[in-house]
């Protein structure tokens, strides 16, 4: 199922099948061995809500990776781009974000000892050199500003945290968030309207989910 769903986001985005196709193989077995921490580490550390393999692909894996493309053509302009998924906790998106973008630096920034402990051990069976873990919160990590900000399943936009994230991003940086319907993007940026950002939330088709996904960029 893993390659399947690749296999048709690489048909679904030129940009995301110039980053996997070359090195496909040495990717799937990257996230399949990620699959098996997860499912390792996950009864105990509740990491991610999944019954099943296939969930854990389809809700997990893949939905990471769906909008690597995306991100991808937003940070063109930059040379070897920093990136920090925030409040990661399994290492989603961050890990198959990593794997399909070695050019990129990942810090992934999680609060919880024990989460944070299983990115340090993950990192580690994966030998990823593109991310570092920080065991803080965002307004407290120690690497210097970021081309871009991304979170999943964290928490919902408010004005106090929009601030803290685009004080962390660079001069032109970028945050992009993982999000569902458009009506619910639209709701949950009305609070925001004041700060007179600019936003867009762009269609994010996930392989096998018949689901709504959008990513919700704003620029610094």
């Amino acid at each position: 199922m893993l390659l399947r769903g690749i296999e048709l986001l690489c048909k679904s985005d030129e940009e995301f099948n110039r980053l996997i196709a070359p090195n496909q193989k040495k990717i799937i077995s990257l996230l399949n061995r990620y699959i098996k921490e997860i499912e390792l580490f996950n009864p105990a550390y509740g990491l991610v809500g999944a019954e099943n393999t296939e969930e854990l692909i389809i809700k997990h894996i893949l939905d990471s990776l769906a909008p690597a493309g995306i991100i991808s053509r937003l940070l063109a302009s930059e040379k070897n781009p920093k990136i920090a998924d925030i409040g990661s906790g399994a290492g989603l998106p961050g890990i198959p974000l990593a794997a399909a973008l070695p050019s990129c630096s990942f810090t992934l920034i999680e609060r919880m000892s024990r989460r944070a402990g299983f990115l340090h051990n993950t990192k580690a069976v994966l030998a990823l050199d593109n991310i570092i873990v920080e065991e803080t919160q965002l307004e407290k990590t120690a690497t210097s500003r970021f081309d871009l900000i991304t979170f999943r399943a964290f928490k919902p936009l408010e004005p106090k945290l929009l601030k803290t994230l685009l004080k962390t991003c660079s001069e032109k940086g970028i945050i992009a968030a993982y999000k569902g319907k458009k009506e619910k993007i639209k709701e949950e940026m009305k609070p925001l309207q004041e700060m007179t950002i600019k936003w867009e939330a762009i269609p994010c088709k996930v392989p096998f989910l018949d689901e709504e996904r959008h990513l919700l960029v704003i620029r610094n």
